[in-house]
């Protein structure tokens, strides 16, 4: 294996991007080739299950800078990142998704900013989100003033996973015994000097977005489960809510029974017990997430596993042959 440390590294998480690629290879390759640093663009395939990995190891052939990460199985765009930072050489790594929707162009305004500046973290903050619609926006803003509440108001508003990071800060996420970590919530929280980049996001190049809306609001729950017990003193509030709902519901009654003005009926029954069932199953919901989490950490099951990586191949394989080599890994 190479012990050569390149000064950047991109980190590109993909999954079923064969439609991207072509535009991803046009405007990336020269990019980086003119940025005058010696760089690794380590592509990491989630598991596609079109030709992306076929195309990946085509144009490996011709450009020696692009090395490719592939995972045994989908194992979700958080733990490719994970992988492509264990994975990453570079004094400064970049991650950025392959839909083209965050300018690469950037990138070199990120290297500019994180010398100049000496700081360890370049965030890249949209500056506008007109293209959005108005759910998307309002919810956004949501999720980010909540993330603030939780983690501190350390996490700039309206940025993702496109940004700049130092060695210092990829040996410290990578030293987290945690899993499933949220990078947009676990670096900020780490509290390494930071500064912002704005850009304007553009329409996806080519294909289908692969976050849908259940993913995103797994995300989200992830992040809130994985930097705060909020949601069980909610289950505790809402227990004495229920409580105190039922005391007042004890009390009514007596007092009609006592003034004789009962009537039998059954929507006050029915009342009660919908509230009351409602708010115990809302707790034991947001208890039974948090034992999940236990669950699995204990299982200390790992959160991907590396099929093959280029580097550690110094081998040439057809593309063929490369695409079938993690199969002949696995134990």
């Amino acid at each position: 294996m190479r012990t050569d440390q390149p000064v950047l590294s991109v980190v590109v998480p993909m999954y079923d991007e064969e439609d991207v690629l072509p535009m991803f290879f046009e405007r990336m390759h020269p990019l980086l080739d003119g940025l005058g640093v010696s760089y690794e663009l380590v592509v990491v395939d989630d598991g596609s299950r079109d030709r992306t990995a076929a195309l990946l190891l085509e144009a490996a052939k011709d450009w020696a800078q692009l090395r490719v990460v592939r995972l045994l199985r989908n194992s979700g765009h958080q733990a490719a990142q994970s992988a492509g930072f264990q994975r990453a050489r570079g004094e400064f790594v970049v991650t950025i998704d392959a839909d083209l929707q965050d300018p690469p162009e950037v990138i070199a305004e990120f290297l500019a900013t994180a010398r100049e500046r000496d700081v360890d973290v370049v965030y890249g903050v949209r500056s506008d989100r007109s293209s959005d619609s108005w759910a998307k926006r309002t919810t956004a803003r949501m999720y980010y003033r909540l993330m603030c509440r939780l983690v501190g108001k350390q996490i700039p508003f309206d940025a993702g996973d496109f940004r700049l990071v130092s060695r210092r800060v990829v040996d410290a996420v990578n030293a987290l015994p945690e899993d499933g970590r949220v990078f947009r919530l676990v670096i900020p929280w780490l509290g390494f000097p930071s500064a912002e980049v704005t850009f304007v996001r553009a329409e996806r190049a080519a294909g289908a977005t692969k976050y849908s809306v259940s993913k995103m609001v797994r995300l989200a729950f992830d992040g809130l489960t994985a930097f705060s017990a909020a949601p069980l003193r909610l289950a505790t509030w809402l227990g004495l809510l229920g409580g105190g709902l039922s005391g007042l519901f004890v009390v009514a009654a007596l007092v009609i029974k006592l003034t004789g003005r009962s009537v039998p009926g059954w929507t006050s029954t029915v009342l009660a017990v919908s509230v009351i069932g409602a708010i115990q199953l809302l707790c034991l919901g947001l208890l039974g997430e948090y034992v999940a989490r236990l669950f699995q950490s204990s299982q200390r099951r790992p959160q991907f596993l590396v099929g093959y990586d280029s580097l550690e191949d110094p081998g040439h394989h057809t593309v063929t042959e490369s695409v079938e080599a993690p199969a002949r890994d696995m134990p």
